[in-house]
């Protein structure tokens, strides 16, 4: 199995807006993240938790953002502790029907093995004409979500 998340408003916020709104360079104090206007960017609160039970179940996890600063999602990721949780990254900008090709192509898996989560309606009805499970998130990623696909 696969399971995949988008990033913006579904794995984080960017205080309200997507990562390729903000201004880096971005900062951690105090153990919070904040871009160069001192926009607070927040891990959603289950976020972590969800990444840790997935991975110690041995389940490959990877990410599909459509950003268009990719450079900026990556370094929130590294910031934010998460890097080693996902086994493989798609972080560009199109569509996620791009994604997914590629992520097939990578893990070898069938489309009907992956699961998706995504805050997007669109992104979700067009991946999962695939064959690709599809979780629509409303204001972040949490347990519950988690508790669809398990």
């Amino acid at each position: 199995m696969l399971v995949v998340f988008d990033l913006d408003f579904t794995l984080w916020d960017c205080g309200g807006t997507w990562c390729d709104h903000t201004t880096p360079p971005y900062r951690r104090v105090n153990g919070r993240i904040y871009d160069a206007d001192d926009r607070d960017i927040i891990l959603y609160p289950d976020v972590r938790k969800i990444l840790d039970l997935l991975k110690d179940q041995g389940v490959q996890l990877a990410v599909a953002s459509r950003t268009y600063e990719p450079d900026w999602a990556e370094e929130l990721i590294e910031l934010f502790g998460i890097r080693d949780h996902f086994d493989h990254f798609e972080i560009y900008p199109g569509s996620k029907i791009s994604h997914f090709k590629s992520l097939k192509a990578k893990t070898d898996l069938p489309y009907e093995k992956m699961v998706f989560f995504d805050d997007e309606y669109h992104n979700v009805h067009e991946v999962g004409r695939l064959g690709v499970k599809t979780v629509f998130v409303e204001d972040g990623l949490t347990e519950g979500h988690i508790r669809k696909i398990l």
